[in-house]
């Protein structure tokens, strides 16, 4: 037998010894694993993140778990089983894919990608948006909302009208801050950060990954600040602006110079 299949196999057969011998195991159910898979998901985006290989192994194993926990829960209900779910993706991506799988031709991953949004209405759906997870960080969630519209054509043709936008979007949204309506600055401020993230796709930048590396880069700045404030005896707390400014140059100097 092929040695994937064996190891899925070991899995299955642990996932039900858990099931039947594990009292924590026993009390899990699809609401209890919920929280719990989003934290692990978490865990391989930073692994990812990371680029540490070893990390993202051991979380796609982690996951691997709770796929597999899921359709043992699913069994024991008689609502679905591990064959029905892995045979409902087969038959998902064969439908989906018709340029591999039967005689349509396409020419580019654009092509591939309209091709998609088109066969998941007549999938029965009735929005090219209900593929968007509700829950979904908002800042995901709007990079995939523009995604799906442009799989229908919904989008800017030019990169210069996606830089148009965002300089008209800042604009009311000067205007709403002179007027202090707080509501109407806050949905001013959501299309500023809506065309931003158009920018991104047109730059073929993902938003999320960007916006991590600034956050990581920005911490292991600070946290250098912090350190060098504390070899001269000084209290961060204490320092104005301008002194805090110089130890955060100093900062950034250092770590140029490291890479």
């Amino acid at each position: 037998m092929d040695k994937n299949l064996v190891a899925f196999d070991r899995l299955i057969k642990i996932m039900d010894d858990l099931r039947e011998k594990c009292p924590w195991d026993q009390k899990q159910t699809f609401e209890s694993l919920r929280t719990l898979t989003i934290e692990e998901t978490y865990e391989l985006a930073d692994a990812i993140s990371s680029k540490d290989m070893n990390e993202i192994s051991k979380e796609i194993g982690d996951l691997f778990l709770h796929l597999v926990f899921y359709c043992k829960i699913g069994s024991e209900t008689n609502e679905f089983t591990l064959d029905q779910v892995l045979n409902q993706i087969c038959d998902k991506l064969i439908f989906r894919h018709p340029h591999v799988y039967s005689d349509t031709v396409v020419n580019s991953e654009e092509d591939v990608k309209k091709n998609w949004e088109k066969l998941k209405l007549k999938e029965g759906r009735k929005s090219v948006l209900e593929g968007v997870p509700k829950s979904l960080p908002a800042l995901v969630k709007a990079m995939r909302i523009q995604e799906k519209v442009k799989g229908v054509g919904f989008d800017f043709e030019e990169n210069q009208q996606v830089w148009e936008k965002i300089q008209e979007e800042i604009g009311e949204l000067k205007e709403a801050i002179e007027s202090k309506r707080q509501d109407e600055i806050e949905d001013e401020f959501g299309d500023v950060l809506f065309s931003i993230i158009n920018a991104s796709r047109f730059a073929n930048v993902n938003p999320e990954n960007a916006l991590e590396r600034t956050n990581k880069k920005f911490m292991q700045r600070f946290q250098l600040m912090e350190e060098l404030i504390s070899s001269e005896k000084l209290d961060i707390s204490e320092l104005n602006l301008t002194k805090l400014d110089s130890f955060w140059d100093k900062a950034k100097i250092i770590l140029r110079e490291k890479k």
